[in-house]
């Protein structure tokens, strides 16, 4: 997958990137491009990086970060080698697979000639000794020092919360804040952090590839406000529109029970979410902004939480979800989610998803798809459509009284009773978002496709993305009709594109 790398011996460093397949990485790599670098990524599975958009852009060579045969061949002819794996959530030990590979990792690269590495690891408290972090702190602080020792000049960077879709402790605080309008919280809610924008991140991690060689140094790392974890959690409602969260702090809920909390209010893995929380008891601030001398904030100054937030929510809000659920990925900012991100990440997002076979010509299915709502109605359950419209118009919104412009033909921006044609690709795709009252965004996509054995297929998705815990409470509670409304719909579409050519 991938060729040599781009380029001769002209043009920027050849970088090496671990953990590409990661939150961080992944998103670095596009910006080492784009600041005409040439990148070499390091990955156990290579399949995973082919749908990016950048994959044809870099060269990926299998291997692991444990395995020091496999190290060493990514290290050959590297200029900057960027350490960004973390064991945590493998299941195993941790700290000691972290420490085993930075081991490897430094060594490797001081054979190879790298003239220098790139860490990120985890914003440490003040006076408070090693031994006393929690286990994530503590093997961060460990994998830092082992970079620093390798002999070559190294740049490690310490950061806090780091704010965008698909960083677990962003995550953490997006399904609290979403799920919970009243929170009993554990005491650490009342830890000062610093939490600091992914944008940023990505260009200190960037702009530490063209650093002196005398360079070689701790740098923390944050954004330009210290926020408790509760103000945070408030902020995020104010930002994502929810009404403001009343937080009750509980001085009894231990890590432990607080990760176990998390654990059921969140799809944030366990094994994730618990060495995080362990790390919020102690405050994690910057003493030091030095990494201004070598890569200058931007003129606007750093991105502020809040600014950081609308970004990460930016995606769905403005229907761009069709990276999450369609065939198309092609993330355009380091806000947007990545075909890698794992599932829990960038919010809840449910969806129903329906097939059925289709003894008919494409033409007949697609002429049923284009000519749906209006007269023709939605195939399925008629009663319960009129109702939902009726609701609609009582809560003010436009129910089914718009019917549609032309009884055959749709193009993109068309209402649809109380849907808008968002997207149509004809004979192929049409995409539709709701316009009607809901506690969320939700839309309805209707595709003429091709099974495995190459017969005509209908599939239907309706996508909803909750807003609160009324969101997550609307979608659950219509689920057990949706066998009705959305298989009858499937059924009854592939039905009547047969009987147009029986």
């Amino acid at each position: 997958m991938g060729g040599a790398m781009a380029g001769t011996d002209e043009g920027g460093p050849r970088c090496l990137v671990t953990g590409a397949t990661g939150y961080i990485g992944g998103r670095l790599v596009p910006v080492l491009l784009d600041a005409g670098h040439r990148v070499r990524c390091l990955a156990r599975t290579p399949a995973k990086l082919r749908d990016h958009p950048w994959a044809g852009s870099v060269e990926v060579v299998r291997g692991d970060v444990t395995d020091a045969d496999s190290v060493r061949a990514a290290m050959r002819d590297v200029d900057v080698a960027y350490h960004l794996v973390h064991a945590l959530g493998s299941g195993g030990d941790f700290e000691e697979i972290d420490r085993r590979a930075a081991q490897i990792f430094a060594e490797e690269a001081a054979a190879a000639g790298v003239r220098r590495l790139v860490h990120l690891g985890g914003l440490l408290p003040a006076h408070v000794p090693e031994h006393e972090l929690s286990p994530h702190l503590r093997s961060r602080a460990e994998v830092g020092r082992i970079l620093l020792e390798s002999g070559v000049p190294t740049a490690v960077l310490r950061a806090a919360v780091v704010i965008g879709s698909g960083s677990a402790s962003f995550e953490m605080l997006r399904y609290l804040t979403e799920r919970l309008p009243l929170m009993v919280t554990p005491s650490w809610v009342r830890t000062a952090a610093q939490p600091v924008a992914v944008r940023d991140v990505l260009r200190y991690l960037a702009g530490c590839a063209d650093l002196a060689a005398d360079v070689h140094r701790v740098f923390d790392i944050g954004g330009p406000e210290v926020l408790t974890y509760r103000e945070m959690m408030v902020r995020y409602a104010a930002v994502a529109g929810l009404p403001r969260r009343l937080i009750l702090p509980v001085p009894m809920l231990t890590p432990r029970l607080s990760s176990l909390w998390i654990g059921l209010v969140t799809p944030v893995p366990a094994m994730i979410a618990r060495p995080l929380a362990e790390s919020l008891r102690h405050e994690v601030t910057c003493r030091e902004h030095d990494i201004a001398r070598y890569v200058p904030d931007p003129p606007g100054g750093l991105v502020p939480f809040d600014e950081a937030v609308r970004l990460a929510l930016r995606r769905v809000r403005d229907a761009a979800v069709a990276t999450r659920w369609s065939s198309v990925s092609v993330p355009g900012a380091p806000s947007d989610p990545l075909p890698t991100d794992p599932g829990w990440a960038g919010g809840s997002l449910y969806v129903d998803r329906r097939e059925a076979p289709v003894n008919a010509p494409p033409e007949a299915l697609w002429k049923i798809i284009e000519g749906i709502g209006g007269e023709h109605g939605w195939y399925s359950f008629a009663l319960a459509w009129g109702l939902r419209g009726g609701l609609d118009r009582l809560a003010g919104g436009v129910g089914l009284r718009r019917g549609r412009r032309d009884a055959h033909r749709l193009r993109v921006g068309d209402t649809l009773d109380f849907w808008r044609v968002e997207e149509i690709e004809p004979g192929r795709l049409l995409r539709l978002r709701a316009e009607m009252r809901l506690p969320g965004a939700a839309w309805l996509e209707l595709v003429v496709a091709r099974g495995p054995d190459g017969g005509l297929v209908y599939r239907q998705r309706a996508v909803f993305h909750p807003h609160g815990l009324l969101g997550q409470a609307y979608w659950w509670g219509i689920a057990p009709m949706h066998a009705l409304i959305f298989g009858g719909m499937a059924r009854n579409i592939a039905r009547a594109a047969e009987r147009t050519t029986g």
